[in-house]
């Protein structure tokens, strides 16, 4: 049956959520935003709590101290924001800011991308891991392991403004959004939110709490790449693809697919050869 055929009778009525939490002045909180600052600050004070939990690490012995989180943080804000942008523009709609370069800079008009704000993190931990001499690798499982959260409440928020919905269906849980037109869409962001978000930080949570994987660098990190490549292409054949990029191949394969099978191969290798450290001798 076409798409086009289907009837909205079964949708869910779309919840009116102001997508502007409040505004003074020319001053507006939008969730969005929200959702990126409160991922950041939840994943300091987690990763701060890892770190200072000594049983977790190998030969219980923490990697780095929770003073260097604190001055990672705004490594880490620049990393997410400036990788998410230019991995948006080069990745999405390289064109039209070829035409139009000042637009670039005007994030507030929306537009980032999850592969290159993680590319913008992983370039921020590496050079700031090896200036303070901790193992990136750790620095890695440290950071991954409190990044679901972020990404979940930012897959809440794109619900929120009505963006990134999903394919037509005639699944009772449906819903009609306000740009999506006239037929129930898949709340392929309410998907997002659920595996790479809920079911993604609880995964990673076993891993470090219960299999004690943070002795082994990079499983964590590993685990957390993959699983978030595995989790994005599901969800991708329910999302609706970017209009002015389309379908790639078939009507089936997106960007977000083919950005996001390399990540399942890095992770599973990552996690594949995985390794304890082994003890040094003491001096």
């Amino acid at each position: 049956m076409s798409d086009y055929l289907l009837l909205p009778v079964a949708a869910l009525p779309f919840p009116q959520i102001d997508p502007v939490i409040f505004q003074v002045g020319p001053l507006a909180v939008h969730w969005y935003g929200l959702g990126y600052v409160v991922g950041i600050l939840f994943g300091w004070w987690y990763a701060k709590r890892l770190v200072a939990n000594n049983r977790l690490w190998a030969h219980e012995t923490s990697p780095m101290k929770p003073e260097d989180l604190d001055d990672f943080v705004i490594w880490a804000a620049l990393g997410i924001v400036l990788g998410g942008r230019l991995g948006y523009v080069l990745f999405y709609d390289l064109a039209r800011y070829i035409q139009n370069p000042l637009d670039i800079f005007a994030i507030w008009q929306g537009g980032m991308s999850f592969h290159g704000g993680m590319l913008g993190t992983i370039v921020a931990m590496v050079v700031f891991a090896r200036s303070r001499g901790i193992n990136p690798w750790s620095m890695l499982d440290t950071i991954a392991a409190a990044a679901p959260v972020g990404l979940g409440l930012v897959r809440l928020a794109n619900f929120i403004n009505s963006e990134l919905w999903g394919r037509p269906t005639d699944m009772p849980w449906g819903f009609v959004f306000p740009d999506g037109g006239p037929l129930p869409r898949h709340p392929s962001q309410l998907y997002e939110a659920a595996l790479e978000g809920l079911v993604l930080f609880l995964v990673l949570r076993l891993l470090t709490h219960r299999a004690l994987k943070l002795k082994t660098p990079r499983f964590v990190g590993g685990a957390f790449i993959c699983g978030y490549g595995l989790s994005r292409i599901f969800v991708e054949f329910f999302r609706e693809p970017d209009a002015h990029i389309g379908y790639l191949l078939g009507g089936w394969l997106t960007m977000g697919m083919v950005l996001s099978l390399p990540m399942v191969l890095i992770g599973a290798w990552a996690m594949a050869s995985a390794r304890e450290p082994a003890k040094r001798a003491a001096a």
